[in-house]
């Protein structure tokens, strides 16, 4: 009996340390960005009030961004968006998935009114992922101004500095620094708000914060400024978007104990302590954040520690940015890209080269363009509020669809979304001159990237795969006297899992051959994160020494035909994965067809064709093994 209970109090106790490392795990992760949020946040709201009104209007600035908190993180994605999983993954790839946009508002290029928006969404947070990592580092570097007066020529080349030093350890994978991005972002919040108590506990009328009627007195007492304060006060919930997106690697349980017991007390309080040293020093205050340490010591410790959580929270978006094309290249939104994993126990550790290239170029380019923090949060706010107006139009989807909650239901509660989404998104369209016009240039590329790809593909499936020979076709060539059978296994990629590929009849027609073995795989990407290992394939005879195989992946993972190639032949298939030879078609591209495209989708679907990552190199496959077939096909 004894015996029994110490084996239960041993597995409470180890599952309590579970838990507990997941919500540590999630401080460095999920709440990097909205965690670095106070260094800046406060201060560009309170930049927009005179100095006489900062003494009334910082309670007003304070409510909103307190109640915003509870409003946007706790009570829509931790309540309820966390609750649209698929499979324990979040995501905006998830939405799409469990929405099945795919099925309605089909357009002429087969692509939804729906799914486009979808795509707009995933090409804000990857916009986000420029920007993030540039005004986080900016705003830890310019607490050098305060703490070393006259340095302020050494800010733009230590921040841009810093970014390649991130942007160059990607490479390297997270793995090592990943253990110690929970225990530096405990240090980061507990610090946060134990000055935020301290300044507090010296003015604790800045309490009087808590009632959100100071709020609406702050937009009702300026409304020439209300668009410049909503845009303003956004900036504290940035990075809101990782609790949802980043859900599959601490479950949402994790990510509420982080949240309720660490990144909220510290978050609130230290606002809440900013805004006193506002009060208690008449509103002239240029940088509040640093301003609350006590003494030089404590103020260079706290700007160390920023910089250290700035870094922690850029990596962590950038790897999100990384899983984010990895979705789109799966579910064949994006080009194929190479794609390293950097950790082989952890499949969702990986690093994408070109990404990382182009969001490290992004990032120090708008460093040297914007010059400060303050510039930079003009192109902040439209990435943020954008992805979050999205999130909640596809809630609404996953909701009516996947859930069949009545229309009633599902429009109050996304109604009410919408009005906080809206308004913030509203405050921040004064900013499009000042620099808002940055994220949506990028999400403008990247979207024109993703439609063009994704409606290519759709008219070449179309055309090659329109008129294919059925299976009893197929066995009665390989089974003609007029063609000659040679030792030897032959892999044909079938992009049709239910037809014969393309690349096969020309290498008949061409060579008069068909090897004992053929194999025709199909790769199959299915709207689910991961597919388990015992789903994966799936493999049976069609006659005359012809096999078909189907191997199924989720869009969270890459696949690795080597390896299916050795299941294939444990499954009863008689080949040797060493002497088999992979026969692919190589697409090209020829415009001026009747393809229902834009005539510059048509060239631009041509150049992306011919520099996308080819399939056998995708795939992992021997190069020696390799057989290429050209295909032209005019669009």
């Amino acid at each position: 009996m004894h015996k029994l209970a110490a084996m239960d109090s041993h597995g409470t106790n180890t599952g309590k340390l579970a838990k507990a490392g997941l919500a540590l795990g999630a401080l460095g992760v999920v709440f990097g960005d909205i965690g670095t949020s106070p260094l800046y946040a406060l201060r560009e709201s309170i930049a927009y009030l005179s100095i006489e009104d900062r003494m009334t209007g910082v309670l007003g600035i304070l409510s909103l961004i307190f109640w915003s908190l509870l409003l946007v993180v706790s009570w829509k994605y931790l309540t309820f968006v966390t609750r649209a999983d698929n499979n324990g993954e979040g995501g905006i790839f998830a939405l799409f998935a469990k929405a099945k946009l795919d099925r309605i508002f089909t357009g002429k290029s087969g692509i939804g009114v729906t799914t486009v928006l979808f795509l707009f969404g995933a090409c804000m947070l990857i916009g986000e992922g420029v920007i993030t990592p540039a005004i986080s580092v900016l705003s830890a570097a310019e607490g050098l101004t305060l703490i070393a007066p006259g340095t302020e020529h050494w800010i733009i080349p230590s921040t841009c500095v810093v970014l390649a030093g991130i942007f160059w350890f990607q490479s390297q994978g997270s793995q090592t620094i990943g253990r110690i991005y929970g225990p530096i972002m405990l240090v980061w919040f507990v610090s946060l708000g134990l000055l935020g108590l301290w300044q507090v506990l010296q003015t604790p009328i800045v309490l009087q914060a808590l009632n959100p009627w100071y709020g609406w007195v702050l937009l009702r007492d300026h409304p020439l400024q209300i668009t410049a304060l909503l845009g303003s006060i956004v900036l504290a919930i940035t990075g809101v978007e990782a609790i949802y997106a980043d859900m599959g690697h601490f479950g949402r349980k994790g990510i509420m104990l982080a949240w309720y017991g660490v990144a909220l007390p510290g978050l609130a309080l230290n606002y809440f302590g900013q805004g006193a040293y506002v009060l208690a020093h008449g509103g002239k205050v240029e940088n509040p954040f640093l301003a609350i340490a006590p003494g030089d010591t404590i103020r260079l410790g706290l700007m160390i520690l920023s910089v250290l959580a700035t870094i922690i929270a850029s990596q962590a978006l950038i790897s999100g940015t990384f899983s984010l094309i990895r979705s789109s290249i799966q579910l064949g939104f994006f080009p194929r890209l190479k794609i390293l994993h950097t950790n082989a126990d952890q499949q969702g550790q990986i690093y994408i080269p070109l990404v990382n290239v182009g969001l490290a170029i992004g990032s120090i380019t708008i460093v040297l363009l914007f010059k400060s923090s303050s510039a930079l949060a003009s192109a902040y706010g439209i990435a943020v509020t954008s992805a979050m107006t999205v999130t909640t139009f596809a809630f609404y989807l996953v909701a009516r669809r996947a859930w069949k909650w009545p229309i009633w239901k599902a429009g109050a509660l996304c109604g009410m979304f919408a009005f906080v989404d809206l308004g913030y998104l509203y405050g921040n369209l004064h900013k499009l001159v000042d620099g808002g016009w940055l994220p949506l240039a990028i999400g403008a590329v990247l979207l024109a990237t993703m439609h063009t790809w994704k409606s290519g593909k759709n008219q070449i499936y179309k055309r090659v795969y329109a008129n294919e020979i059925t299976e009893d076709e197929l066995c009665n060539i390989a089974s003609s006297k007029h063609i000659m059978r040679v030792r030897g296994t032959a892999v044909f990629m079938a992009g049709n899992p239910g037809g014969t590929p393309l690349v096969l009849l020309h290498h008949v027609k061409a060579n008069k051959v068909l090897h004992e073995t053929i194999v025709l795989l199909s790769v199959i990407t299915d709207e689910v994160p991961y597919v388990y290992a015992k789903e994966r394939l799936e493999v049976r005879e069609i006659g005359e020494g012809i096999w078909r195989a189907v191997a199924r992946y989720g869009y969270m993972e890459s696949p690795d035909v080597s390896a299916l190639i050795e299941q294939i032949r444990e499954q009863g298939v008689p080949l040797k994965a060493s002497e088999a030879t992979y026969y692919f078609n190589r697409e090209m591209i020829i415009t001026g067809g009747e393809a229902k495209m834009w005539d510059w989708q048509k060239h631009y679907y041509g150049f992306l064709s011919r520099n996308a990552r080819q399939a056998r190199d995708y795939y992992q496959l021997p190069p020696m093994q390799i057989i290429e077939v050209g295909l032209p096909i005019q669009l």
